[in-house]
């Protein structure tokens, strides 16, 4: 008996001897202001590596990429890459999770109360003075969010899945795709939208998409024009989409691109919203969004990493 549980011992301290010696980074929760909580994660033996603002997307997201019923990691996977390939990230909750937690979303947000999320990170970090550069990576709603933030200060900006057009546009061409009955309501109530007005004269069947809950919301966003706002971008920037991205097309990051023809272009040959490489099965892209196993694209954390590096 003594024996076996001497060879345990044994095992255990290997097992653990191991975990230290591959583990390439710390990490470190932080919270940056009463609305922004996030993870740090530091590469061992680099001193004052480039930070990586990595800022999720539309909805509810948290730091992870994760929402109630869309647990994929994607952002988290992207953060820990990146950070065993030497850079430190950073990767927070959005503050409707903060809000959604504390039983406090019922409180009115704006859009621009994201962009002031970002830019307080970003001015978190800058003062800390622990990092060689500062980089901003928006994935689809966090591109137009980390464009506005980027300005304030960051070295170098990445678009990743980032819409071309503002949001109007964007619903538009979705309804008219999905439910070309409702288009010519829709429009009108969106052209109204844009106007800076609210409306109740919409039929219930809209209601979804234009409750007068969130109208203000989509006012404050319908004033942003993602190419107006990276045109304005003086730095090294970087554009990534996927082309099995079945929520932004390729045509997006033309479109990014066209505005900004300093920045570099990567379009990734099968990458999905969520970075996995999927063949073009649109049943089998949407399981992704659910799936926690799968690795994302190398090809991302490459080219991320390369611009990083190279700027």
């Amino acid at each position: 008996m003594k024996s076996i549980f001497s060879l345990f011992i044994c095992f255990v301290c290997i097992h653990f001897s191991l975990l230290a010696q591959n583990s390439n980074f710390t990490s470190e929760n932080i919270s940056v202001s009463e609305f922004i909580d996030g993870t740090l994660l530091l590469p061992n033996d680099i001193q004052k590596p480039p930070l990586a603002i990595l800022i999720a997307g539309s909805g509810p997201t948290d730091r992870n990429g994760n929402q109630n019923f869309a647990k994929n990691n994607s952002l988290k996977k992207l953060a820990e890459a990146l950070t065993k390939d030497g850079m430190a990230t950073f990767r927070y909750d959005k503050r409707s999770v903060k809000l959604l937690q504390t039983g406090k979303l019922d409180e009115e947000i704006m859009f621009d109360d994201f962009v002031t999320d970002a830019t307080d990170v970003l001015q978190y970090f800058k003062k800390k003075k622990a990092f060689s550069k500062i980089y901003i990576i928006g994935h689809s709603q966090g591109s137009l969010i980390g464009m506005l933030a980027a300005k304030d200060g960051a070295n170098g900006f990445i678009s990743l899945a980032g819409p071309g057009k503002s949001i109007d546009e964007v619903l538009k061409e979705q309804i008219a795709k999905s439910a070309p009955q409702f288009s010519e309501e829709s429009n009108r109530i969106i052209d109204i939208l844009k106007s800076g007005q609210t409306t109740t004269d919409y039929s219930p069947a809209l209601n979804s998409i234009f409750n007068i809950d969130i109208q203000p919301f989509m006012i404050n966003w319908i004033q942003y024009d993602p190419q107006e706002s990276i045109a304005k971008l003086d730095m090294p920037i970087l554009i990534i989409n996927g082309t099995n991205d079945l929520q932004i097309s390729q045509a997006d990051a033309e479109l990014l691109k066209s505005a900004a023809p300093n920045a570099q272009l990567k379009i990734i040959d099968k990458m999905n919203h969520v970075f996995i490489e999927v063949d073009d099965n649109e049943l089998e892209n949407f399981k992704t969004y659910n799936d926690t196993s799968l690795p994302i694209s190398q090809h991302l954390v490459e080219s991320i990493s390369a611009f990083i590096k190279s700027n």
